[in-house]
């Protein structure tokens, strides 16, 4: 412990407030106590901690505090100081998912129903989170079915009315743009849409069963099949959620699940009774934590930008009372957050965590199957080709030609047995006339290879651990004669297409590797991208080429008028197509020039005559 560290703890109050611990200048984690001498001091003075609290520790050369008169300015402080500083020991929130909410502006004359991502302190309804594209759009297309509301954006009331649109004569609208109804009319609407939105879905279906009776007796057969389409599409929508409970509970439930390594967050979204969706968040590092720890640190930092909703369960959480009255403060009224112990709430905590624990689960199972096809694969590779280290970074070459012409080679580059598109580099075959892969694959690596001496120790041209060549024995003996010949010898390999066969150098016959074998599809991988990149940039130049064959020889016609006639035309047969007044319309173009351009793309054939 450092002379700047002991100072400062002998010199910690008996307050409440935030500690900010650093390295090196950087801040590290940020933390809140209600005493912060015991808590900071803690850390310093006992030594039993979990492995991520110890490998913080081990950093600590400095650290800052920030004094509060209450428990409650301190949490907030945290929340506020984790959001700006993003520290590395702290629980971040990398997924950045914003679910959509349906968004109401009651300071609207004619409120429209819109889809905000994100909610804002500005006077409006907000409701949902929905999770997912599609419960957002079933709950709008029944919201303006059942209710006639506007869909336009007309910034009403307008100075003079207009002709209202098609909604208006098929009962989807009120047309307020035409004078149809008034302000009280259509705020009446916007609040069965607000109670709608709320929960009260009985209340708005028991109304359109008797508009429908009313209109059935009346013998209005159109508007009463209306009202019972209206009534479908509310029932089709509930039945699409899942009934568990019969008030009209807004609750969230939070749940957690560890594995000693790792920690999965769990959050079901329950609107109006009913279990709208849920969302999980992996916590790396969290998996021996204490759990009260994590899950009121989580907790913190998902509703950072969220609106809580009227009652938060969860099976436990630091200081509640505390956490209880920062969120009523963020929602302007009342949030309880209940740690229920029995009956229906009880179950449905115990339902998260079942949740929670799935995805932890289904996580270390992806987890692994990816471990397998990239590192896994790497190491089998070494053992087949008899290399005694890992190969961290692979390589992969490939030539692209037509018949000889416009003959380019790629270089793609896999770290760890994933795609590092950063590094992948294209080449222009320089020195090789004609369709001859042996001689341009010896040019290209031995310009690679080159350039590793000439930049030695440069981050982007490190010696590669392994490179695979996409061919047979010809092609491989080719390009690791190029390598050689600059002193550098680095494992290499080829895979032959047809019967997917891999070439070591100098081998008599070829190694045929089972087709589920993880090092297979890696390496086929591999030589697909490098045979996908050459092609990519192959295709690229053959457009350039053409364009250059057309208009480059053409007195007269620069690049700025290129670019403007492609910009124009949008493609040289419609340069053709065009006549010398079109054409010297175009910007930049003269008389002269435009005449220029259409005797060179329409010359003259000479007759018999002639």
């Amino acid at each position: 412990m450092n002379q700047t560290l002991k100072t400062k703890l002998s010199m910690l109050p008996d307050s409440p407030g935030c500690y900010l611990m650093k390295h090196e200048g950087q801040i590290i984690y940020v933390g809140k106590a209600v005493n912060l001498k015991n808590r900071v001091r803690s850390y310093f003075h006992t030594r039993e901690h979990t492995p991520k609290v110890a490998a913080m520790v081990a950093q600590v050369d400095d650290f800052d505090i920030l004094l509060c008169n209450t428990n409650l300015e301190a949490l907030a402080l945290e929340c506020n100081l984790i959001k700006l500083h993003k520290p590395h020991y702290n629980i971040l929130l990398k997924d950045d998912k914003h679910y959509p909410y349906v968004r109401i502006d009651p300071k609207e004359p004619f409120p429209r129903v819109t889809i905000a991502r994100r909610m804002q302190k500005d006077g409006a309804h907000y409701f949902g989170p929905y999770i997912g594209a599609n419960a957002i759009r079933d709950v709008l297309e029944v919201v303006r079915k059942v209710f006639p509301l506007r869909t336009c954006d007309k910034k009403l009331p307008l100075a003079r009315p207009i002709r209202p649109c098609v909604n208006y004569e098929i009962g989807r609208c009120l047309a307020p743009c035409a004078g149809k109804c008034t302000e009280e009319e259509y705020r009446k609407v916007i609040d069965g849409v607000v109670s709608f939105l709320n929960g009260n879905v009985k209340e708005i279906s028991d109304r359109l069963k008797s508009e429908m009776d009313a209109a059935s007796a009346a013998w209005n057969f159109e508007v009463a099949a209306q009202k019972r389409d209206a009534l479908k599409d509310i029932e089709g929508m509930l039945e699409r959620q899942r009934a568990i409970q019969t008030n009209d509970a807004q609750q969230d439930v939070l749940a957690l699940a560890q594995d000693g390594l790792d920690a999965m967050a769990q959050v079901l979204l329950i609107r109006g009774g009913r279990i709208i969706g849920g969302e999980s968040f992996a916590l790396p590092g969290e998996g021996s934590e204490p759990p009260v720890n994590v899950l009121t640190e989580f907790a913190l930092r998902y509703y950072a930008d969220r609106q809580p909703p009227r009652e938060i369960l969860t099976p436990l959480m630091e200081d509640a009372d505390v956490m209880q009255e920062l969120l009523r403060e963020k929602r302007g009224s009342a949030v309880n957050v209940t740690i229920p112990q029995r009956g229906e709430k009880r179950a449905l905590v115990l339902m998260a965590e079942r949740n929670a624990a799935d995805a932890l689960e289904k996580r270390n199972a992806r987890q692994q199957i990816q471990q397998e096809r990239t590192v896994g694969a790497c190491e089998e590779l070494a053992q087949i080709i008899g290399m005694k280290d890992f190969p961290h970074r692979i390589e992969g070459f490939d030539i692209s030609n037509t018949q000889g012409v416009l003959s380019v080679a790629s270089m793609v580059v896999f770290i760890d047995g994933e795609p590092a598109h950063g590094e992948y580099r294209h080449y222009r075959i320089k020195t090789v006339e004609g369709p001859n892969d042996y001689a341009s694959l010896h040019e290209v690596l031995h310009r690679r290879f080159a350039r590793t001496q000439r930049e030695e120790g440069s981050e982007r041209w490190v010696m590669p651990d392994l490179v695979l060549i996409d061919g047979g024995p010809g092609q491989l003996r080719y390009a690791r004669e190029a390598m050689l010949s600059l002193g550098i010898d680095v494992p290499m390999f080829s895979l032959a297409e047809r019967e997917e066969e891999l070439w070591l150098p100098d081998a008599e016959q070829p190694i045929l590797l089972d087709r589920r074998s993880p090092a297979l599809h890696l390496i086929q991988h591999v030589r697909d991208e490098a045979h996908r990149f050459a092609i990519t940039y192959h295709r690229s130049l053959r457009g350039k080429a053409a364009v250059h064959s057309t208009l480059e020889d053409i007195p007269g016609i620069g690049p700025s008028r290129r670019r403007a006639l492609l910009a124009h035309f949008g493609s040289i047969k419609k340069i053709k197509e065009s006549d010398i007044d079109t054409l010297a319309q175009v910007h930049g173009m003269s008389r002269p020039a435009a005449e220029a351009l259409y005797a060179a793309l329409h010359p003259q054939i000479p007759s018999d005559a002639d």
